[in-house]
């Protein structure tokens, strides 16, 4: 399958590998940029930190980027039970594992995007700002929704061979704008194999209903923005929403083209306005 250059260039950088212990759960991360001021990137639920392999360095040419797996997904340690808290403090506690210096910037896609907001909310002193992409502010996650009904997320599968497992990879909710490239990597990255075959990456138990309440948000007194995708799950009524919630102004910012998972459909423009973002960001923290 064919990959632009800018692609291949920036996946085949290998990034720095971190970890730290939160409540009794070792949460790993990837890496790039050089030490110092920085963001996290927060993928969304059944997802993982290398969704975000062809964003990261892009970003990073000037600042620290770290991709978490957050507890229950990826390569970080499985729990008896998630929320929407403990994630937040995972990405909090991630950046000064990473090399990031001073208080960073989270960013989160999806789920993550609620991750995002209880961070803040929960670390007021430590986080610079939050960045939520397509997070919808008042229904179920479209992960957590199609795990409720059944239609995604069920019981955890097992395949004969990594190509079985790979065939079957689907987002949620469906994309076609994605890019074959793109997803095909993701799929790769998505799998592991153990003593019954090859299975995704993730504890099916991450699903239960996890949605931020009002009052969360409204608590977050650091820098907000919404990323949202045209052809995705956020309106343009959601940003007016978040700033009656905030009570203030936030940038709302509105990718075209862009499905849901807007790294997987339209990188470069979701590249475009996160350095907008932290250009603008960064430079006032100094």
């Amino acid at each position: 399958m064919t990959q632009p250059d800018w692609f291949r260039d920036s996946v085949a950088q290998r990034p720095e590998p971190a970890a730290v212990t939160v409540t009794g759960a070792t949460v790993r991360a990837r890496c790039w940029g050089p030490a110092g001021p920085g963001a996290v990137l927060v993928h969304g639920g059944g997802a993982h930190a290398r969704w975000w392999d062809h964003i990261g360095p892009l970003l990073a040419a000037d600042r620290r980027v770290v991709a978490l797996d957050l507890s229950g997904h990826g390569d970080s340690d499985r729990r008896a039970s998630y929320s929407l808290e403990e994630w937040g403090d995972e990405a909090v506690a991630v950046a000064a594992a990473g090399g990031i210096t001073g208080d960073p910037i989270i960013i989160g896609h999806s789920m993550g995007g609620w991750t995002a907001y209880a961070a803040g909310a929960r670390h007021p002193d430590e986080v610079a700002g939050v960045i939520a992409i397509d997070s919808p502010l008042q229904v179920p996650s479209p992960e957590q929704f199609a795990a409720e009904t059944g239609r995604a997320f069920g019981p955890r599968r097992h395949y004969p061979s990594a190509e079985a497992a790979m065939s079957r990879f689907r987002v949620v909710p469906d994309d076609p704008w994605i890019k074959p490239y793109v997803a095909n990597y993701v799929a790769r990255a998505s799998i592991a194999h153990d003593d019954q075959g090859w299975t995704w990456r993730f504890d099916p138990t991450v699903f239960a209903r996890h949605q931020p309440a009002i009052e969360m948000i409204s608590s977050v007194r650091c820098r907000v923005a919404m990323i949202r995708a045209e052809r995705g799950m956020v309106d343009a009524e959601s940003g007016r929403k978040l700033q009656a919630i905030l009570g203030r102004p936030a940038p709302v910012i509105a990718l075209p083209l862009a499905g849901h998972h807007v790294m997987l459909s339209e990188p470069l423009l979701l590249v475009v306005a996160l350095r907008a973002l932290l250009a603008e960001w960064l430079l006032a923290a100094d």
